[in-house]
């Protein structure tokens, strides 16, 4: 759901360029509050994740691929503050180091995958949690739900942004139809994805996984008549891997996958791309402005080998991804430490 530039006027992507800044802004705020020293090394593995995934077209129909957006994956296990910013990140990598989503649609892009993703996503999921019994399996279920519901709700958010600010003159309603009726399919993907990846954490590391905080209800004890919370345990419960064995193996799967599993997948048009040709949405399209990248479309230049310079543009992104996200969120943390420090509170 990459929107290249020319498909949305100028104005509104310069509206949509303020509504990002103004939600990157809250967000760098409502970080701070998320991250932590445990969580900080995570939420730069979930930025470079997304970034592999993305690159795993898988099939859904009629000559349509569709990927991941990593919204609703972000949110659940780091925050949605935090979510909004790894898939920023993201974004921006995509598009100034290969070409995918054009530059002056960021602000686009940014409202679409990262925050009507994240805040969808995260509404249905903490939804889901209050009504739900609050166990492990249904951290996972939600998870699926909320991923599921995410993709469609972006391709619904693009048809209104088209609707206001499209350069083509295409029929509204063929957008919409058309955009939401393959997202729903992409969104079962999306839902799959996801449910397996948070899964596979909080079985090994529930304290590290956002949406599962508090999981856990409290045993209560009649006393007197009257029921009363049970004392809290005074000894942990022992993780079953280390964060940093986690993060080892988080990033070697992102490698694997971007690097190798890639190679493999579906050379179909994603979603945005199959309708906007179908449809005529893409006739003012304009050429990448890093089109001449030495990384664009995901292939190093001059390597002749299609494998080879798929493989290795794959592996750069991820290192690029986790380098930026990293620093990002450590900063972050670093500057909640410095605002809770007993120098800035005075003690």
């Amino acid at each position: 759901m990459h929107v290249p530039d020319g498909f949305i006027d100028a104005p509104t992507s310069a509206v949509t360029a303020v509504v990002a800044a103004g939600a990157l802004a809250v967000s760098l705020r409502g970080a701070r509050r998320e991250l932590d020293e445990r969580t900080a090394p995570l939420a730069g593995l979930v930025a470079a994740f997304i970034f592999a995934v993305q690159m795993l077209n898988f099939p859904v129909a009629a000559g349509t691929s569709g990927h991941l957006l990593g919204g609703a994956l972000a949110a659940i296990l780091v925050g949605p503050y935090t979510a909004v910013l790894c898939v920023s990140v993201v974004l921006l990598m995509q598009g100034v180091l290969f070409a995918d989503g054009g530059l002056t649609a960021l602000g686009v892009n940014i409202t679409d995958m990262a925050i009507v993703t994240t805040v969808v996503s995260y509404a249905v999921f903490r939804g889901l949690l209050a009504v739900l019994p609050r166990k492990r399996r249904t951290v996972t279920v939600a998870s699926f739900v909320a991923a599921l519901v995410s993709v469609p709700a972006a391709a619904v958010a693009f048809t209104l942004i088209y609707a206001v600010g499209g350069t083509t003159d295409v029929s509204i309603g063929k957008v919409a139809t058309a955009m939401i009726g393959v997202h729903l399919l992409i969104g079962i993907g999306e839902a799959v994805i996801t449910a397996l990846t948070v899964g596979a954490v909080i079985a090994v590391r529930p304290d590290l996984v956002h949406g599962a905080r508090g999981l856990q209800q409290r045993l209560r004890l009649r006393v007197n008549g009257e029921l009363v919370d049970a004392p809290a345990p005074t000894a942990p419960v022992a993780a079953r891997t280390s964060r940093r064995t986690l993060w080892v193996t988080g990033l070697v799967t992102s490698l694997v996958l971007a690097g190798f599993v890639s190679f493999y997948a579906s050379a179909n048009p994603d979603g945005l791309e199959k309708v906007a040709h179908d449809k005529g949405i893409d006739k003012k399209a304009e050429k990448h402005a890093t089109a001449d990248s030495p990384l664009a479309d995901y292939g190093v230049r001059d390597i002749a080998d299609a494998r080879l310079s798929g493989g290795l543009a794959g592996v750069i992104g991820v290192g690029v991804t986790i380098v930026a996200g990293s620093a990002v969120f450590w900063a972050l943390r670093r500057r909640r430490s410095d605002d809770v420090s007993p120098v800035s509170t005075g003690i």
